[in-house]
């Protein structure tokens, strides 16, 4: 899930639950303009980085992994930040189809999650 600084959806993909977050990450980009990329560490991966750089010449905020060799400086004010994506959650999470996943089909549950959005955007 992305959302902007005000803790709006701007983008929600589904993926399978054992897929890494890396594995989703050239969907984030495409037709998204920001100055400024947080994101966790399942994000930290040189090719992504140097990606989002080349294509939207944004800042970088991503702390690194544990078991990197080269670590990257990070700015751990604006990382903080990064819980807008957390709060976003724990907002959705009284919609109870959300929190315990009663749609098989990712269909379903995609729709689920669009609805939900919708729903804490109008209120």
């Amino acid at each position: 899930m992305g959302v902007n600084r005000q803790g709006e959806v701007v983008r929600v993909q589904l993926s399978a639950g054992q897929r890494s977050d890396i594995s989703q990450a050239d969907v984030w980009g495409f037709g998204l303009s920001f100055d400024v990329l947080i994101a966790d560490k399942g994000y930290d991966s040189d090719k992504f980085i140097e990606n989002v750089k080349r294509d939207q010449g944004a800042e970088i905020v991503i702390q690194p992994r544990k078991n990197r060799r080269e670590p990257r400086e990070v700015d751990l004010e604006k990382y903080r930040e990064r819980n807008a994506v957390d709060r976003l959650f724990n907002r959705v999470k009284p919609f109870r189809p959300g929190a315990t996943r009663y749609d098989k089909t990712a269909q379903n549950y995609l729709a689920f999650w669009h609805l939900a959005c919708v729903h804490l955007l109008l209120r």
